[in-house]
């Protein structure tokens, strides 16, 4: 177990704020660490920074990450890692789609190259607003209160992709679903990064498993001619428990 104080944190929307921390590993972007809570277990965590200080952005799903955003300037950060398959990096022209909090494990990627769709349920929750370096920023919101109003699938049937070399993807599994049907018809070049229940991050308990894929090894990001012919994303995921329920689309 790894652990480094918190040197900075930064409220990014109201639900949602990032913590930063010193450590001098190699991390790589669209990889992520296992952050363990005392009192509430471990949690993965994508590295929204891999500079140094690295960073992770935090928003409160449940008890575990509620209380990781409690934290503060000195206080102890335990964690392991990093795990996972990152992104290709390119240094083409590229699209990154963020939606929500997907947007943290995007952010690495981002430069003067890239065009960046942000999207939100309303202005106040869109993540970096403001502080993204990158060529076009297009901000979504659900209710039009800033941007466009919509979704980053409705906006992308009317986007012209074909100069990107390479399409990045993180959010609700219901967004992602719909932008990779419009991609696979247009045979874009994507990777996606992917979010099921983990609780080992190493392969053992197979709790993040689609197709057969354990994301915490295999994934967390994985590329859409793989993606496109799944029978479980869009679909189907394991809960914490190992039930699997229905994603709803």
């Amino acid at each position: 177990m790894i652990h480094s104080k918190i040197t900075e944190k930064i409220r990014e929307t109201p639900s949602t704020c990032t913590l930063k921390f010193e450590w001098d590993a190699a991390v790589l972007p669209g990889q992520f660490i296992m952050i363990w809570i005392p009192g509430y277990g471990e949690i993965p965590m994508s590295i929204s920074d891999t500079g140094n200080p690295k960073a992770i952005t935090v928003k409160a799903y449940g008890p575990p990450s509620a209380r990781l955003q409690e934290l503060g300037v000195n206080d102890k950060l335990f964690f392991r890692g990093p795990y996972g398959v990152p992104f290709t990096e390119v240094k083409e022209r590229k699209l990154i789609i963020g939606s929500g909090s997907g947007m943290a494990c995007l952010m690495p990627l981002v430069d003067s190259k890239s065009t960046v769709m942000i999207s939100a349920k309303k202005a106040s929750e869109l993540l970096y607003r403001g502080k993204i370096n990158a060529e076009n920023v297009i901000y979504i919101t659900d209710d039009g209160s800033e941007g466009t109003r919509g979704f980053p699938d409705t906006v992308l049937r009317d986007f012209d992709t074909k100069e990107f070399h390479m399409v990045y993807v993180c959010g609700p599994e219901a967004m992602m679903y719909k932008v990779l049907g419009i991609l696979s018809a247009r045979q874009n070049r994507a990777e996606f990064s992917l979010e099921r229940s983990m609780k080992c991050g190493i392969g053992i308990c197979d709790s993040c498993s689609i197709d057969g894929i354990q994301l915490c090894r295999d994934g967390p990001v994985i590329g859409i001619e793989r993606l496109k012919n799944s029978i479980e994303f869009g679909r189907s995921k394991l809960d914490h428990s190992g039930k699997r329920i229905r994603v709803e689309i």
